[in-house]
């Protein structure tokens, strides 16, 4: 090479790069593809799988921390993924922006383009309509305006010529393929609205207590970004009874449930005149669009506890979490901090229908038929003044606690009625009786309407995108003769048999046809 080819080379321009500009069209396109489109579809309904597998926290929370105490390892890392939060996470929120963002870019050019092309009149006839895919040639005396009528009798849009007429037909199927698409755009923003605007809450009613719908009373709360306490509907009721029933023993399917029914007293307002409501799986209480869902029920027995000194330190209802969800065998945790002269606390295995089986006693059905709950007593210092949260339904492993006398395994359990003195004259427990309770999930999600209203016209756009045909047909008349030419822009239509219909409806009755293709 030459010095004086080495100084052209290094004075010849540099391709210039995509630069900050370039880059940004480039990732728009990209992202606005309708390939992008589907991929981010498919991973939005992909990434909504686990909220079905796992349980959710604003579902199921009874749920989920029974998932932390059976297997604390994995719970701790599916936490993290947010498995247990799954429509709250920041990786379903990504998908869910740029799948919007990804529909905006693709509607709303194609709907643009959609529009020109309805207002545009069908093309002219090509010269030789004999090389189209559907052809026919007969002899008659048809005039322009005979056969404009008989193709717009069959819902064609027409245009005419000298001797010719265009007829098109099948915009349906790219309006259906629009409406689908828009629907889609419509229920990510109710989704987005209900997130926005909406809230939900789970809390746990025994029969005989009430509810109240304020923040306070939930025991677990979920608002919306621009929900405000004010904001939740000013409705109370009374669980006034519950009632479960289940298929008889002695059936294959013994013990499967039948039916449940929880009986509400509901005031709409503060000072409203009291309803009656019977609150069912899948048919909830609403309340001017509030609505108060039944997702679950167990058993809360009673007792009476008194202490050492010989005061009742405890008496009411126990809730207890279903460990068996198919005989409803449950544990309960009982704390009594005013218990004199030491704290007392209960371990107790609920047992709905019990039968003994060996040393161990069991529980053979899920109704109430014959109630009794074991009872492993402890004593201590609860920690309650520490100032660290403590859930309802664990004792905990505070070091201060020992049991009461000789622990075993499997101690006899009280029937309703029967007592137990507890070792060391610290008292003694008294079951007293058996109460149900139910959680119930409160929900207020403006865009539920609009979410179904989407849904539906996404249904209707997507069976008019697969159903509709988009062809055109055109008809030339000189000297004599007719020549029909059609052709089918949607690849695999069989369009053969509406052809023929149409070259039947503009061939004269005596008129001599000689298909062409």
């Amino acid at each position: 090479m030459t010095v004086v080819d080495e100084e052209q080379r290094q004075s010849a321009p540099r391709p210039v790069g995509l630069g900050v500009v370039g880059w940004l069209r480039w990732g728009w396109r990209l992202l606005t593809s309708m390939r992008t489109a589907l991929i981010l579809l498919f991973l939005f309904a992909l990434a909504s799988v686990p909220g079905s597998v796992f349980p959710q926290r604003g579902v199921d929370p009874g749920q989920v921390a029974r998932y932390f105490r059976d297997d604390p390892g994995k719970a701790e890392w599916l936490d993290r993924l947010w498995l247990f939060d799954v429509f709250r996470s920041p990786w379903f929120a990504a998908i869910y922006l740029l799948l919007f963002l990804s529909l905006i870019g693709c509607v709303l050019p194609r709907t643009l383009t959609h529009l020109k092309e309805i207002r545009r009149r069908p093309p002219a006839a090509p010269r030789n309509l004999g090389r189209l895919p559907y052809s026919a040639e007969f002899e008659g005396e048809l005039t322009v305006e005979e056969a404009a009528a008989r193709l717009r009798k069959r819902r064609f849009r027409v245009d005419t010529g000298p001797d010719w007429v265009a007829a098109e037909k099948g915009h349906l199927r790219e309006t259906g393929n629009l409406v689908f698409h828009v629907a889609l755009l419509v229920l990510l923003l109710a989704v987005g609205a209900g997130a926005l605007y909406g809230y939900r809450g789970n809390v746990l009613v025994v029969e005989g207590d009430g509810f109240a719908n304020t923040v306070a009373a939930y025991d677990r709360y979920v608002p919306g970004s621009a929900v405000t306490a004010e904001s939740l509907e000013p409705f109370s009721f009374t669980l006034d009874d519950f009632q479960a029933s289940y298929i008889a023993p002695g059936h294959e399917k013994q013990g499967q449930p039948l039916d449940y029914s929880a009986r509400l007293s509901v005031l709409d307002t503060p000072g409203a005149p009291a309803r009656t409501f019977d609150l069912r799986v899948n048919v909830p209480l609403d309340v001017n669009g509030t609505l108060t869902y039944l997702i679950g029920h167990g058993y809360a027995p009673t007792f009476r506890i008194t202490d050492g000194d010989g005061q009742v330190a405890f008496e009411g209802a126990v809730p207890c979490l279903v460990s068996n969800t198919g005989t409803y065998e449950s544990e309960c945790v009982i704390k009594v901090p005013d218990a004199k002269p030491q704290q007392l606390a209960f371990l107790g295995r609920f047992l709905p229908s019990t039968l003994p089986a060996g040393e161990a006693w069991i529980s053979v059905f899920p109704g109430a038929a014959n109630p009794t709950v074991q009872i492993w007593p402890f004593a201590g210092d609860l920690g309650l003044d520490s100032g660290e949260p403590q859930s309802v339904y664990d004792l905990g492993a505070h070091k201060n606690i020992k049991p009461l006398g000789t622990m075993t395994v499997q101690p006899r359990p009280l029937a309703v009625g029967e007592s137990m003195d507890l070792p060391g004259n610290a008292g003694k427990i008294e079951f007293t009786g058996v109460k149900e309770w139910i959680t119930l999930q409160t929900t207020y999600d403006p865009g539920r309407l609009p979410a179904l209203l989407a849904s539906i016209a996404a249904v209707l756009g997507l069976v008019f995108s697969l159903t509709v045909r988009r062809r055109r047909v055109w008809v030339r008349m000189k000297d004599g003769r007719v020549t029909v030419g059609g052709l089918t822009r949607t690849e695999g239509a069989n369009f053969a048999d509406e052809f023929a219909e149409i070259t039947d409806s503009l061939r004269g009755p005596t008129s001599g046809e000689r298909d062409v293709r």
